[in-house]
């Protein structure tokens, strides 16, 4: 495992909170091997290093994973002055968990709350491909061009959007339901490219993230991943160690 912030280490042991966690470093009531830490930042290796806190040696924390259906009305912060529900909230754990990327309050479906940061790393940084899949329904009918559009990539303020796959699964004058696959997480993304191109999202629901689906799952449940779908979730997927075939197929959207 490599070095990670040792307020984050300390705070997914379930020291206190990771500002709280920063304090204690600095009053210097934290030790690593031996040596007080108590200046910020500080790195350790929480399976390799002896880590003390006042005295006490901290037991890293085993690494959890669940999915959770998100309801509407539900934030993916672990911190809310507005006192709003929380993702968290939702799942019952003995960890600190928190979600792996997050889905805006308006957004229902697949989030995944972990207390792994590495693995969300994966999830949310775009180079390893892992492409999560939305049932988006939009007002009106869907133009040909907005499709050629959002296979392309669509300009925003970051810059342009990596291309998407798009599905028509249902369209009419009233309204259309699409199914976009994308693999950029960007703030509010699936609305902001459908404003871009003139439509207004009235739901959005994310259904997968990569293979993995909701299927059985109720809205505002979860469940444990199991250890395959965490390995395939962690296994490598960026495209220059994919094979010559898959290079291909990934430049299909």
């Amino acid at each position: 495992m490599a070095a990670e912030r040792l307020q984050k280490i300390l705070a997914a042991a379930g020291v206190d909170s990771r500002r709280n966690c920063e304090q204690l470093i600095l009053e210097g009531l934290v030790k690593v091997n031996g040596r007080v830490m108590d200046t910020l930042p500080a790195f350790a290796d929480a399976e390799k290093d002896i880590i003390t806190v006042d005295g006490r040696k901290i037991r890293p924390a085993g690494k959890v994973y669940y999915l959770l259906n998100k309801p509407k009305g539900v934030i993916c912060t672990n911190s809310d002055p507005q006192g709003r529900k929380r993702a968290v909230d939702l799942v019952d754990s003995n960890r600190r968990i928190f979600c792996a990327g997050r889905l805006d309050i308006e957004t229902t479906g697949a989030i995944i709350l972990t207390n792994d940061s590495v693995l969300t790393n994966l999830l949310t940084h775009p180079r390893h491909c892992i492409e999560k899949t939305y049932l988006v329904t939009i007002n009106g009918r869907i133009k040909q061009d907005a499709i050629e559009k959002l296979k392309k990539g669509i300009w925003l303020s970051e810059g342009k959007t990596m291309p998407a796959k798009l599905k028509v699964l249902k369209s009419s004058d009233k309204q259309s339901l699409l199914e976009i696959k994308i693999r950029q997480g960007l703030n509010r993304q699936i609305r902001r490219i459908m404003a871009r191109l003139g439509y207004k999202v009235t739901a959005l629901k994310r259904s997968n993230i990569g293979k993995i689906t909701l299927d059985r799952i109720g809205i505002g449940h979860y469940r444990t991943l199991t250890t395959a779908e965490v390995n395939y979730l962690k296994k490598d997927n960026r495209p220059e160690n994919r094979n010559p075939r898959q290079k291909r197929q990934s430049k299909t959207y």
